[in-house]
């Protein structure tokens, strides 16, 4: 019997090997490894193929103790395979990698956010790689230097799609890794060769300390698989990541027909109904229970969804305006969950939504009550290579030629990464949006006015978009300071980081201060802490 020796939250690999010869061992067989925990529960795990007779199955758990293991196989015919057995020996974990001392992450019981299993704050600041499993960006010389970059800036999640990829046709070139494309072709079986390739990349991801958010697959190949495939390419991810700390994302926007479609609302209302039942299917899948949600859309059955993951638009300022409204009013009219702003202005998309468009989507998502936001940059969601640029979509128009090695350096993704720096500091996971604080605030009839979030009797946080300038006719007024409770107070610059020091608050007797006009001639933040 093999015994296996590993620390709590890391993954170990399992090999099997199938006592019978298959022609098509992907779609003939399926295994299973049956974990029994220290506490006498038992976990089912599915196992993935790996090509020819060989099968493999990851664990991992946050539990030190000795856990015994079955392989179980779904063709009662093959001895060999339910002959195999083992234990595995979990002992603490040693080093500093957060995903391994804290876990991996889930939606923290109060529905506002996110922590990891143990309970420590996560804070949800993502970066939008959908096509980084591609082989345009190659491993490990331009996928480190990127990933050391996000590391740096303070990113603690990456958004990436399991190899049906979103703006292109199945088994369009730019979709292909060195192991090819994630299936073959036709979609008669899944490709191991492309997922040793994205393995290597996930891998540095959670080496690093931050979060894979696996995308399935984008909504329109829901039609082109059908539910029963998709279902196996979803037992494949869970089978081959599910003991990585990662987060599921069940498909890319969910109703959102291809491009170019002749039965377009046939094939969305079969993506609303379908998606829902594969779904389901993730849930009882997931040995694991990793957190599950959907990216812009909406589906039949939502009871499996964690958390929601909305894409509120693309454009300049002035759209940004709007989707600042928009996010507003699903704050407040209809989510029990919590509200992932995750798909918003891509910073340089359409020659547009530059840094100031970032700082200010940034801040009026995480003071109006959002439990994350996700940053994204042209050029880098779809991996435009210097001289060789995606191109165009189906449609025929290209989003932006830019190259990845200049996207990288948009000054957007640093200044979301210092708003985020500032927030760790403070008790940012018990915050609630408090408008009423500030007068006049933001609404979703006028987004462009400022926001404020805290902790009452504790700590507030406030975001003006413009300037507070000395022509303005009145400077907002801080409201319904709390009898008895003293405050100091700093201005925060979200574009480089510093702080300015205003010193006690001093309300008048009514708990109101009028604020003092910061030195600076941008947007600011404020920030009041108890004394």
């Amino acid at each position: 019997m093999p015994t296996y020796q590993i620390q709590a939250n890391q993954v170990l690999e399992i090999h099997l090997q199938t006592g019978k010869a298959y022609k098509d061992p992907f779609n003939e067989v399926e295994l299973d490894v049956v974990f029994k925990t220290p506490t006498g529960q038992t976990q089912r795990l599915p196992a993935f193929w790996a090509g020819g007779q060989e099968w493999r199955a990851r664990f991992a758990s946050p539990q030190p103790g000795t856990y015994t293991y079955q392989v179980s196989s779904s063709d009662p015919a093959d001895p060999a395979v339910s002959a195999h057995h083992g234990k595995v020996e979990v002992v603490p974990y040693t080093g500093s990698n957060p995903l391994l001392v804290h876990g991996p992450i889930r939606v923290r019981q109060n529905r506002k956010g996110f922590e990891h299993m143990d309970g420590a704050p996560f804070f949800w600041l993502a970066d939008t790689w959908w096509m980084s499993f591609c082989s345009r960006l190659r491993y490990p010389d331009e996928f480190e230097l990127l990933l050391a970059d996000r590391a740096n800036k303070g990113f603690s999640l990456l958004h990436i799609v399991a190899g049906l990829f979103p703006d292109m046709p199945a088994f369009d070139p730019r979709g292909a890794n060195e192991g090819g494309f994630a299936w073959e072709a036709g979609f008669t079986r899944i490709n191991p060769a492309f997922f040793d390739q994205a393995d290597l990349k996930l891998r540095a991801v959670v080496n690093r300390g931050i979060v894979p958010l696996i995308v399935g697959a984008w909504g329109y190949y829901l039609p082109i698989l059908g539910i029963e495939k998709m279902k196996k390419h979803w037992r494949y991810l869970v089978a081959r990541w599910g003991a990585y700390p990662v987060t599921w994302c069940l498909c890319g926007e969910v109703t959102m027909p291809y491009y170019l479609s002749e039965t377009k609302e046939q094939d969305s209302d079969q993506q609303f109904h379908g998606w829902s039942k594969v779904g389901r299917y993730l849930e009882a899948i997931d040995p694991y229970n990793r957190a599950i949600t959907t990216h812009s859309g909406e589906v039949s059955d939502p009871g499996f969804l964690d958390f929601s993951f909305v894409q509120t638009g693309h454009g300049n300022q002035s759209v940004s305006l709007e989707s600042a409204k928009t996010f507003i009013k699903m704050m407040k009219d209809y989510s029990p969950q919590p509200i992932v702003n995750g798909e918003a202005h891509y910073e340089g998309i359409l020659g547009a939504a530059w840094e100031d468009v970032q700082r200010f989507i940034f801040w009026s998502t995480m003071l109006s009550g959002g439990a994350g936001f996700s940053y994204g940059a042209n050029g880098i969601w779809q991996i435009n290579q210097p001289g060789k640029p995606y191109g165009p979509s189906p449609h025929g128009m290209s989003w932006g030629d830019m190259p990845w090695t200049e996207s990288m350096n948009y000054p957007g993704s640093r200044q979301v990464g210092l708003g985020k720096k500032l927030l760790e500091k403070l008790p940012y996971w018990k915050f609630g949006a408090h408008p009423e604080w500030v007068k006049p605030h933001a609404s979703a009839e006028n987004s462009y006015l400022p926001y404020a979030a805290g902790v009452p009797g504790e700590v507030r946080v406030f975001y003006f978009p413009y300037p507070l300038a000395p022509w303005m006719p009145e400077m907002p007024q801080v409201q319904g300071l709390e009898a008895g409770i003293h405050y100091r107070a700093f201005y925060f610059d979200p574009a480089r980081g510093g702080e300015i020091p205003v010193g006690m608050v001093e309300p008048d007797t009514q708990g109101n201060w009028r604020l003092p006009m910061p030195p600076l001639g941008q947007d600011i933040v404020l920030v009041m802490e108890k004394v």
